[in-house]
Parts: C-alpha cells; structure tokens; sequence
C-alpha cells in the first residue's frame, strides 16, 4: 500500500483558492491541482473528495475572510458615510493594483457557475447578504447621524452599493478600467450624501 503524503489542509486549500481564481473552475483540472499542491492524487481526494468539494471550500475559506474584513471595517465607530467611503476606496485600491485581473473569487464563482451550481449559488449568496447588511448598519448610522439624503432608505441604498461594489470587480477584470471605476465611486457617493 502506497503512503499518503500528509500536508497542511489550511495551505492545501488556499493554494487550490489561488489556483481556482486565477484559472476558473472548469479551466483547472485534477492534474493541475496536485501539481499545483505538491500532493498525490489520493491525498487530495481523501482530504477533500472531489474536485468541486475543493472549490466549495476554498470559495467558503475566501469568503469568510473577505466577509470579516467588509464587516469589521463597516463596524468602526464614527460616520456611516466615511465607512461606506473607506470601504469603497479600498476596493478601488485593490481592484486597480491588482495587476494580475484575477479579480474577486466570489464573483468569479458567480460569474461562472452560479446559474446551475446550487451549492456555490448559496456560498456567493451568502457573501453578498453579509456585505449588504453590513453596508445596511452603517447607512443607518449615517442616516441617523443626518449625512445621507432627506427620504434616503438605508435597505434599498445598501442594495444598490452591493450592486456597484460587484460591479467594480467585473470592471476590474478588463484593462483599462481605472476611469470606469472611479466615476462609479463618484456617483455612488453623490447618490447618498446630502447636499
């Protein structure tokens, strides 16, 4: 009986994370993956189980954390309104520098398989619930602190910049996308601050 080789399963699955953002889900094969890992085949299906069990997990490990750092940053005590702006130009600032366009994994996953893979579909759903009720509370904060706009509704407006932040990911993807980006920040941020 062949040994199996052993290794850690937190670096296993962010290397499978790198791999997976970089390449897509169907573009990365089995054969990529444990070259990629430095692991044998029957380790990675032990430890792991299938190819998309792997993904699950290292799209659930991403969002995690991605999803900590959005809540924790739209937490900080202080004006909503400066949370939402601190939140936005981090994003710029990551989208922009990352000279590779591998962009964000949760959007990725969305992009390429959440019409007909339930299981990523939840993940990803997830994800963007946990963003749009953190931006919800700060909007809030704000709407009580009276920096949004008179009839301004925290809920709906969380929405909307749920759906400009994803938006700037897809942008990010392409070349180019610095003046794009940076007049959807400007408008958003014109949207919600009263005048």
């Amino acid at each position: 009986m062949s040994r199996v080789k052993e290794f850690d399963v937190g670096e296993a699955c962010d290397g499978a994370l790198a791999l997976f953002r970089r390449q897509g889900y169907e573009a990365t094969s089995v054969s990529d993956l444990v070259t990629h890992l430095g692991v044998a085949k029957a380790s990675l299906y032990a430890t792991f189980g299938t190819k998309h069990d792997l993904y699950v997990a290292a799209l659930k490990r991403y969002a995690e954390r991605a999803d900590a750092r959005v809540v924790a940053q739209l937490s900080e005590p202080g004006s909503g309104v400066a949370a939402v702006r601190r939140l936005f130009d981090g994003y710029v600032a990551e989208i922009l520098g990352d000279e590779t366009r591998m962009g964000c994994f949760v959007v990725n996953a969305a992009i390429e398989l959440l019409p007909h893979d339930p299981e990523v579909a939840r993940l990803v759903e997830r994800s963007w619930d946990t963003l749009e009720v953190a931006l919800t509370m700060a909007l809030e904060r704000a709407r009580a602190e009276g920096e949004l706009r008179d009839g301004s509704d925290p809920a709906t407006l969380a929405r909307f910049l749920l759906t400009v932040l994803q938006g700037l990911r897809v942008l990010g993807k392409g070349a180019d996308a610095a003046d794009r980006v940076h007049a959807a920040v400007s408008e958003a941020m014109r949207v919600l601050i009263r005048e």
